[in-house]
């Protein structure tokens, strides 16, 4: 006894030096998240949110004002990903635990039901924009089909939903409620056709074909779905007869648009990607550190390269715009103006 006393003594009272930062805000719900289940390399944690409708504030010209991203983290492990910044709010900053540690909301339909109040008339709501709402937990977790029996419910709202994923077809008896009273775009991200080349990009992600495949049939159930060909990478996907092979499967698989975007690399994706041309596009290594040296985008001159490539190919095979403007009043009618309301149905 006396000699645990006598090395209690030693400790001193006071200890020198700073002690770790505490976690606040996300990094402290997420630290304190559960562990719910497990999969190939993969933990799935259960996050308590306070929200599940989250503002969008972006100096790049997004129509839509609010977003709703049911997980945060994406298995599909997409070697260009932008979205690996998200985890470092949550102190992780090994750009690889974006698709290792997946973080499922809880109680997400319920937050929605009480966020939806504080929504303005004609507010658009983008589903997707962080991480995919159909990756493979979603067939488990079901968290977005929790949430689109909320919005199904509601009317005059517009909703943008984006996804690489072929489970989205397992949800149409709900995207066709919503679309009744309110308006629904599917946006299909399809970077390539080639499915070798999809393989290393995007190595858990369904094969290109058969996200072709998922667009046919929501367009064949009436939804309004395009296709984002994002991104573009330069030497790799950006030559004419690429666009040209996208427009042509696109068209084929009677999608209501192609939209197309450079890429655009955030430091946290950088060296995820850089090591991906290393491996695979050696050739381009040099090219890409010039490009992206300095800067997240690439310059002006090339995307209206990519603006013009898109424009001729869209155009030959009559692929319409994917921002679609609300109807005036007076085309709406009265009936149609009268549904504008957030004011759930009567169950």
């Amino acid at each position: 006894m006396g000699e645990e006393k006598a090395n209690l003594h030693t400790l001193p009272l006071f200890p020198s030096g700073p002690g770790p930062t505490p976690l606040i805000g996300i990094a402290r719900i997420a630290s304190q998240s559960a562990v719910a289940d497990t999969g190939h390399l993969t933990e799935y944690r259960a996050m308590q949110v306070r929200s599940v409708l989250n503002p969008v504030i972006s100096k790049r010209g997004v129509p839509f004002g609010r977003s709703i991203n049911p997980y945060r983290g994406c298995e599909f492990g997409c070697r260009y990903c932008f979205a690996r910044y998200t985890h470092e709010f949550m102190e992780l900053r090994d750009p690889s635990l974006f698709e290792q540690q997946i973080f499922i909301k809880q109680n997400a339909a319920w937050l929605l039901r009480q966020e939806l109040r504080k929504l303005r008339r004609g507010e658009e709501i983008a589903m997707g924009t962080a991480t995919d709402p159909y990756q493979p937990i979603e067939r488990r977790a079901r968290v977005t089909r929790s949430l689109l029996e909320v919005l199904a419910r509601c009317r005059g709202l517009r909703l943008g939903i984006v996804t690489k994923s072929t489970l989205i077809v397992r949800d149409l008896d709900l995207l066709k409620k919503f679309a009744e009273h309110n308006r629904l775009t599917v946006h299909l991200s399809i970077t390539t056709p080639d499915i070798g080349l999809a393989r290393i990009l995007e190595p858990r992600a369904p094969r290109p074909d058969l996200r072709f495949r998922t667009v046919a049939r929501l367009r064949q159930a009436g939804i309004r779905t395009g296709i984002l060909c994002c991104p573009i990478m330069p030497g790799i996907n950006d030559t004419p007869a690429a666009f040209e092979a996208m427009a042509k499967r696109a068209k084929d698989a009677r999608a209501c648009f192609l939209a197309a975007n450079p890429l655009y690399l955030k430091p946290c994706s950088k060296e995820t990607f850089l090591d991906f041309v290393r491996k695979y596009f050696p050739a381009l290594q040099s090219s890409y550190e010039k490009r992206y040296g300095e800067a997240a985008f690439v310059s002006k001159a090339y995307r209206k390269r990519i603006s013009d490539l898109l424009r001729a190919v869209t155009s030959k095979y009559r692929l319409g715009e994917r921002y679609e403007s609300l109807p005036s009043t007076a085309e709406r009618g009265v009936e149609q103006t009268e549904q504008l309301s957030f004011w759930e149905e009567a169950p």
